[in-house]
Parts: structure tokens; C-alpha cells; sequence
């Protein structure tokens, strides 16, 4: 990508000693699922500063229809839960991880339950559980129906704001992990951030929690909240962390599609509870594709929908709930969502299409989401724990945030507690201004979502992926070396750099896995068994020795 994608180590210049100062033990960057649990279990151990990008309630957590996969029921297994999860992931899972994250799923129920999580119940009085796509047990918990990821949000929220060791800040941006050199992987020391009131402000931590979710808005089609533009990612990538496994994006197969109405999540529990997909002639088409039919793992579902729409010339496929009892009172949110846009899934089909949903790929992390460099954990959807391997498992995400993030924090405080408050030091990002003329920044952004749809969505080829590499370094030599003043500017260029390293890998994999599909090289190839890891280099990505599934970021 030439000089303009690496050749900064901070988006903007400044000098530490001349901005606003705070301290704290432990500086957590989200405040969705992973970052709140990581906050929770630092806090028992000091001081911690949680920042939500946005409003606190704007999250990809509290967007969450679908629920918390654990084993709960007597006829269910850790061993059942970790072979639907390996199933999924496509060789790439790291057996370790799986493991720690299955067994930590009963406890981190009964946790929640404690806060006071309104879990779903049945007509005992017993916890529902409700199944979804690759599961072959019934171990889904949900809250309000679909409605789990918003009471889980407010749960954990609720308990932030009251902890008398959490500071939470909302819409306060941070652009960058602070470090005491340039150099790749050098101690995190906190982060400088920037708040529309106050201004920018270094935030100096002796530990710090990446938990700014993920990359959906990379993509025209996307379920996620305008504010999941890779931020985390692209951080980290600045301060020299491994950068994991990007080629793997999850497209959900059931968004609503309805010309100027937002792509709305349909979520996997309502084919769980037996609705159908059809086309548009009312053929039932995925008991001939998998032998989990509707339930099949989300990638083969979200190809089989595509390959459907191509054969009957159509832009959409039709999910069918028509005969499902109680649909309203089971699903209230969906009901009130679809009925908005003049749809009554009682007595109506619902016309969807995939959309971009979940970054697998991120910072590459150990189990308890350490990330081999001093004093940086990260958890949650911007980390690449090797959970998901290459396509994740429905529901597994909210468990992840909650276990990994849990032992995160613990780590986090515990190193922060035996250290003491930081003391400042002095940085100095000196940028020279751009000599390019004015940008249309929403143009670029615009064009950026729909190239990376177009080229790098839910199939790919060599062709496809080049084209798309050139357009994004082309758009980075202008885009790159500006200098902004507001977070929208700063986003586009966090996803410049993302998109970036999400094409460079699908480029490289040359073979299709879990949810990677190159048309071009449909079949698996062991050659590409392992985890494709990216650091900063001079200029352009380097592609680190790839790690074995298993292996400890270095």
C-alpha cells in the first residue's frame, strides 16, 4: 500500500505534556459484553476507566438478537458443545480455547443470573433453551425473546455505573494506544482519546483492555451499528500487535431486505424455532444443502441463499414463519420490526438477504486474551482468541465476551494493582500536514463499503480480491496522510486500514474455509490449516510465520 498505509504510528500529531491528564490501574476501550465483564473483574483489583465509543447502549451487544450458547441441560455436554463448536470452525479452532470457553459457560450463567439477567423461562419456571444454527442440542439462553443482547447491555451496565471503582465515559473516541517508541510491540501505556466537549486527553493505564468490537461497517450490507468501523483493530495494528485471520467475515443469512429500510437482523432463533427458507417460486431449498437444513452453520446457509438468488434471477429469498405459533410473543421485537415496514410474519413472508455480521479475524490473543504485548489484552469480537476458528458457531460470541473477557480483566487488574497508578512520560506525534487538496470523506467511506461488498463479500476470487486491493491502496495514498479533527475522518481511516488487511488475506488464502469462499479455489487446502497473522511493516502488512491453531501470540 506504499508509505501511506504504515508509515504513521498515531492518526494525529500531538504532544503529550501539553494535553489534559488521567490515571487510572485500568483503561478498558468498549463497553459491550467483553468490555464490561473485562471492567467488572478489573475492578476488584483498583481503579478502572471504561470508553464507549458513542452512547453506552450503542453497541453490537445490545444489538444482539440471537442468545448465550452454554450447557445447561442434563442431556447436553461440554463435549457435545465443543464438537458443534470445532464442527463449525473448520480446523482452525485452537482445541484450548474451546475448551476453557465451553466449561466457563454454566458459571457465567449463574453469574449473570445473580446480577439479576431476566433469562427466558419455561412453563416450570426452568431457564428456556432454545437451539440455532450448528447446534445439535438445545443450549441457547435468551432474554425477552430477542431480545437478549439489550438486557444483557443494560444488565451489565447497571452494575458498572454502581461499582464504586468504574469510571464509564461515554462518547469519548480513542484514536490510539500510546506506547514509549515506534517501535512495534513496545509496552502499551494507555491511550490518547478525544471527547466533542473536552477535547483530546491522554489516558495513562498500566493495563489496558481492547474491547471496541468489530468491522461490520467495512461493508454496504451490515447488521452492525454505525459505530463498528475496526477501530480496535486498526489500534492495535499501529502499535505492532499480530493481526489474525481477517479473511474471515461471518455473513448472517437473514437480514431484512426491503428497498430504504435498514438492514435488520432476523434472528437464527426463529428458524430455531422451525421456520423455513424459500425462493420465490415457495421451493423449500435447504433440506437438499445440509442435513441440519435451516440450522446449518451460518456460511453454508448465507451461500446457499446467494447461489439461490442467482439461479432464480431474483435479489432476495423469502423466510417463511407463517406457521410457527405465538411468533408475536416469542419474537416481540422482530413482530414490531417487520410490522413497521408493513410485513406480518404471521401471515406474510419475510423477504431477506445475508448481510455482514461478525469479524471471526482480529487481534490475535491467548485464552485469557493477552495479546504478546506488554501491558494490551483485548476480548470480545476485536480479538482473535482462535474461539471461532474459521466460522463461528451461533451465540458463541456473548459467551466468549463474557468468559474471556472475565479472565482478561482479572490478568489486567491484578498486573495493574501490583505496579501502582502510571506516571506520564513524554510522547510527541509529530505529523506533517498533507500536501493532497480536500476530500470527500463520506464518498470515500461510501465507496469503501461498497468495493469491499462487491469484491470481498460472501464469494471471492483472486480476480476480485486484487481489484480490491488496488482500490483501497489507491484510496489510501489520498486518505491516509490527511490530518482530521473529528471522529469521522479517524474512522475512515481505521477502515482503510482494515479493509485493507481483510483483502490481503482473503488474497492469501487461496482456498475456501468456514466462511472464506473463493469461487476460484472452492476446496479446502491443508496448506492453509493454520492462523495468517499480520503485523505493521515498513510501507505495507508483513505476514508474520502463521501460527499453528494453539499457538501464544509472540
Amino acid at each position: 500500500m506504499g508509505q501511506s498505509l504504515d508509515e504513521r504510528r498515531y492518526l494525529i500529531p500531538f504532544r503529550s505534556g501539553l494535553l489534559p491528564q488521567m490515571f487510572t490501574g485500568t483503561l478498558v476501550i468498549g463497553g459491550g459484553v467483553a468490555g464490561a465483564s473485562a471492567a467488572l473483574a478489573a475492578a476488584e483489583h483498583g481503579e478502572v476507566i471504561v470508553l464507549c465509543k458513542d452512547d453506552t447502549q450503542l453497541s453490537n451487544t445490545a444489538w444482539a438478537q440471537g442468545g448465550i450458547a452454554a450447557v445447561m441441560a442434563e442431556d447436553d455436554s461440554f463435549g457435545s458443545h465443543e464438537a458443534d463448536t470445532l464442527e463449525v470452525g473448520g480446523g482452525l479452532c485452537d482445541a484450548d480455547v474451546v475448551q476453557a470457553v465451553v466449561a466457563g459457560g454454566p458459571g457465567a450463567m449463574r453469574e449473570l443470573t445473580t446480577l439479576g439477567m431476566p433469562f427466558d423461562t419455561d412453563a416450570s419456571g426452568a431457564i428456556a433453551l432454545g437451539r440455532e444454527g450448528g447446534h445439535h442440542q438445545r443450549r441457547i439462553l435468551h432474554a425477552s425473546g430477542d431480545a437478549t443482547g439489550s438486557a444483557l447491555q443494560t444488565t451489565l451496565l447497571d452494575r458498572l455505573r454502581s461499582h464504586p471503582n468504574i469510571r464509564v465515559f461515554a462518547h469519548c473516541f480513542a484514536l490510539d494506544l500510546i506506547t514509549p517508541s515506534a517501535e512495534p510491540g513496545a509496552t502499551v501505556m494507555g491511550a490518547v482519546t478525544w471527547h466533542a466537549r473536552y477535547g483530546l486527553q491522554m489516558i495513562w493505564a498500566r493495563s489496558t483492555v481492547l474491547a471496541s468490537g468489530g468491522a461490520g461497517q467495512l461493508y454496504r450490507e451490515t447488521t452492525n451499528p454505525r459505530v463498528a468501523t475496526a477501530d480496535g483493530v486498526a489500534m492495535a495494528y499501529r502499535a505492532g500487535a499480530s493481526i489474525a485471520d481477517m479473511a474471515f467475515v461471518q455473513f448472517h443469512p437473514t437480514v431484512l431486505y426491503l428497498p430504504g429500510a435498514p438492514r435488520s437482523l432476523i434472528s437464527e432463533a426463529v428458524r430455531g424455532e422451525g421456520a423455513h427458507l424459500v425462493d420465490e417460486s415457495g421451493t423449500r431449498f435447504m433440506k437438499d444443502e445440509h442435513e441440519l437444513a435451516e440450522l446449518a452453520p451460518r456460511d453454508v446457509v448465507s451461500r446457499a441463499i446467494v447461489t439461490r438468488i442467482a439461479r432464480t434471477g431474483s435479489t432476495k429469498v423469502y423466510l417463511d414463519a407463517r406457521h410457527i405459533e405465538g411468533f408475536d410473543k416469542r419474537f416481540p421485537g422482530i413482530t414490531t420490526e417487520l410490522k413497521r415496514y408493513g410485513i406480518d410474519p404471521q401471515r406474510e413472508l419475510v423477504p431477506v438477504h445475508p448481510a455482514a455480521h461478525y469479524t471471526i479475524g482480529g487481534v490475535r490473543t491467548d485464552a485469557v486474551g493477552r495479546t504478546g504485548i506488554p501491558g494490551l489484552f483485548a476480548v470480545g469480537e476485536v480479538a482473535c482468541s482462535g474461539l471461532h476458528g474459521a466460522n463461528r458457531l451461533a451465540s458463541n460470541s456473548l459467551l466468549e465476551g463474557l468468559v474471556i473477557g472475565k479472565a482478561a480483566g482479572r490478568l489486567a487488574g491484578l498486573a495493574a494493582s501490583e505496579l501502582g497508578l502510571p506516571a506520564p512520560i513524554s510522547i510527541v506525534s509529530d505529523i506533517r500536514p498533507s500536501e493532497h487538496g480536500v476530500l470527500d470523506i463520506e464518498d470515500v467511506r461510501s465507496s469503501l463499503r461498497s468495493a469491499m461488498w462487491r469484491n470481498v463479500g460472501i464469494e471471492r476470487t483472486g480476480a476480485m480480491l486484487t481489484d480490491a486491493v488496488d482500490m483501497l491502496e489507491f484510496w489510501a495514498r489520498y486518505t491516509l496522510d490527511k490530518i482530521f479533527d473529528e471522529p469521522g475522518g479517524w474512522e475512515v481511516q481505521n477502515m482503510l486500514t482494515v479493509a485493507h488487511l481483510v483483502a490481503q488475506s482473503a488474497l492469501w488464502r487461496a482456498e475456501s474455509r468456514g466462511c472464506h469462499m473463493r469461487t476460484d479455489a472452492p476446496a479446502s487446502d491443508e496448506t492453509f490449516a493454520v492462523h495468517d497473522c499480520w503485523r505493521r511493516g515498513e510501507g505495507e502488512p508483513v505476514l508474520d510465520p502463521v501460527a499453528q491453531p494453539g499457538g501464544v501470540p509472540g
